[in-house]
């Protein structure tokens, strides 16, 4: 698994786009994941701007025990979730697949009851993208 961006964590997959993102899917929902939200990008860019785009899709996870923990400690933490996890296609026909790194995105947040929650989803979808 490569890094990515400090603020994800990515890796090309030999998957098509659709397996890919079948597979992501599966491996959230062993990490105690559910996908709330599916928003086609390249979808939704050509109905409301008329431009094409790659295939693109944001997959807003969710692991119901761990938010709850975490909207216990900040209510104001729904600003971050879903933690989303993006399925794309890149410019050299590979699909890449990526989730973010929370611990990046509570950085900004000064609340260290956080922290150990911000690291277990870390260690989760840190799994979730070395099993795709």
């Amino acid at each position: 698994m490569k890094t990515g961006p400090e603020y994800g964590y990515s890796k090309n997959v030999d998957y098509s786009y659709e397996a890919a993102i079948a597979k992501v899917t599966e491996e959230l929902k062993k990490e105690g994941f559910g996908v709330l939200t599916e928003i086609d990008v390249k979808e939704t860019l050509k109905k409301k701007l008329g431009v094409d785009f790659k295939k693109y899709k944001i997959l807003g996870a969710c692991n119901p025990t761990l938010a709850y923990q975490a909207l216990s400690q900040e209510t104001g933490l729904g600003l971050f979730l879903p933690c989303n996890v993006i399925v794309y296609e890149s410019e050299q026909g590979k699909t890449v697949v990526t989730a973010i790194n929370p611990i990046v995105a509570l950085s900004r947040i000064d609340n260290p009851r956080l922290e150990p929650i911000a690291k277990e989803v870390s260690i989760r979808l840190q799994r979730v993208i070395a099993a795709v």
